[in-house]
């Protein structure tokens, strides 16, 4: 058994529950969905909402603190040059080619990035929320500072609230992995990295071609790509890329054009609808500028509280910056 299927098979901690961050039980509900009792349990995720994909990852070898300020694609320079796929139309355009170009994009665009053990990666999101039946706005402004090597207690804010993550305990794991060394192990080729993220279920078990991978199969490797692109702000080179093009490859994932981010612009969404529960969507939206492909921000909906206090939010969520500090709670 390799690090990753032992990382899988890990027990996840998560922060106490409240009314405003229920929503996390989404995680746990997605795994549980399968109808037969013997169904396996997937790894939880270790931080609640399913809420941020991250714009071009831009970075550059650093001894202490550097900020990087994110490109979310509303730059003419980044207008100025499309990729060689793009087209003119988003109408027809489908999921696999909206994100192999925003592979190609961020391969252009990304540096690459050698933290310390000893350091933190600090980032800010700004997230939006719309309750959807007082159409009251509140914006949020969430910076994290996670340990490069996961061996200190991390700084996690949620939708404005924050608390102190403790480094994992010896048998312990999360996925998607925070610390830089499992990370870099993840392979930087779309379908190997496919293939990775397959449960081994035993010595005839091979998983090594695309082609074998079941429904239910396809349906967690979608599972642990968004929550992969969503939750890791800050990757090592070629990672992101291979991410975006490992997921234009799951079955179910659509493109959907028109869709306004968090800043007002109009861009072409990518969802997944689960052909193996008949077309259940699940994973909210990532949305990418429909000439270059680059990132925009993420759009998904969360609920607080109970019977007739339920709220639904529409929550619309955006890279601000990201950087290398050598303490936690040490600002750029």
């Amino acid at each position: 058994m390799n690090e990753l299927d032992e990382l899988r098979d890990w027990d996840a901690g998560a922060p106490p529950l409240d009314d405003d961050t229920r929503h996390r039980a989404r995680v746990r509900l997605f795994a549980a969905m399968n109808d037969e009792p013997t169904a396996r349990v997937r790894p939880l995720w270790r931080r609640p909402v399913l809420r941020i994909a991250v714009a071009g990852t831009a970075a550059a070898a650093v001894a202490g603190t550097v900020l990087v300020a994110v490109d979310t694609g509303g730059d003419e320079t980044a207008r100025a040059k499309p990729p060689a796929n793009s087209a003119p139309s988003m109408r027809n355009v489908s999921a696999r080619a909206v994100l192999n170009g925003a592979a190609a994009y961020e391969r252009e665009h990304e540096r690459t990035v050698a933290p310390r053990d000893d350091q933190y990666i600090y980032t800010k999101e700004i997230i939006k929320e719309t309750e959807q039946r007082t159409g009251a706005v509140t914006r949020h402004v969430d910076e994290n500072w996670r340990s490069v090597d996961g061996s200190k207690r991390s700084w996690v804010m949620e939708i404005g609230r924050g608390w102190w993550s403790e480094p994992l305990k010896e048998n312990e794991g999360m996925w998607p992995p925070q610390d830089w060394g499992t990370l870099r192990k993840l392979p930087t080729d779309p379908e190997k990295l496919i293939l990775s993220l397959l449960h081994k279920t035993g010595p005839n078990d091979k998983n090594d071609s695309l082609d074998e991978i079941t429904d239910e199969e396809w349906a967690d490797i979608h599972f642990s790509l968004a929550g992969l692109l969503k939750l890791v702000p800050v990757m090592p080179q070629g990672l992101r890329p291979a991410a975006y093009e490992a997921l234009g490859m799951v079955p179910g994932v659509k493109a959907v054009p028109g869709q306004k981010d968090a800043k007002g612009r109009t861009g072409v969404a990518i969802t997944y609808d689960d052909p193996a529960r008949q077309g259940t969507s699940f994973g909210g939206h990532f949305i990418f500028d429909p000439r270059t492909y680059a990132f925009l921000g993420f759009r998904d909906t969360r609920t607080s509280g109970d019977g007739a206090k339920t709220k639904t939010y529409t929550q619309l969520s955006y890279l601000d910056s990201w950087a290398i500090t050598d303490k936690v709670k040490q600002r750029p």
